[in-house]
């Protein structure tokens, strides 16, 4: 293996870290206060227009309809989402946001911006489409 390979894994490596000590830490989302990424990535799952099924959103995050539940029920409690009961199948929840989660939805999405913003101010387009394509590839991988 060449040392530029070693390079390449060794970044990948200190990425893989860091994201994994983003993913510890809660950060505040406006009025909504202080959110762990689970909490923020559930309500981003949940999205800013219209409702979304307990089920659907338990696929959309990739864990068990439980775990959902539990999400959900601390998200409540904060205020940021509420259930209501599917129109037409009474088995089904459909979760929505409250004004408070749209804003954290809101800011949340803020923070992905600004960092794109900066990742952008020191990336030539190029760069930046390699790095798209770079992304959309690992993304890929981790899913298999």
């Amino acid at each position: 293996m060449s040392s530029d390979n070693n390079k390449g894994s060794r970044n990948l490596g200190r990425l893989i870290l860091q994201l994994r000590r983003l993913e510890r830490h809660p950060h505040t989302f406006g009025k909504a206060g202080s959110l762990t990424p689970s909490e923020i990535h559930t309500i981003e799952a949940i999205g800013y227009e219209g409702g979304v099924l307990m089920s659907e959103l338990a696929a959309r995050l990739a864990v068990t309809k439980g775990a959902v539940t539990q999400l959900i029920v601390r998200l409540e409690a904060k205020d940021l989402v509420t259930r209501s009961p599917h129109p037409h199948d009474s088995r089904a929840t459909i979760i929505s946001l409250t004004d408070i989660g749209k804003e954290a939805f809101k800011a949340h999405e803020e923070v992905h911006i600004q960092f794109y913003d900066q990742l952008r101010s020191q990336l030539n387009e190029q760069e930046i489409e390699i790095f798209e394509k770079c992304i959309e590839t690992l993304n890929d991988i981790l899913r298999k």
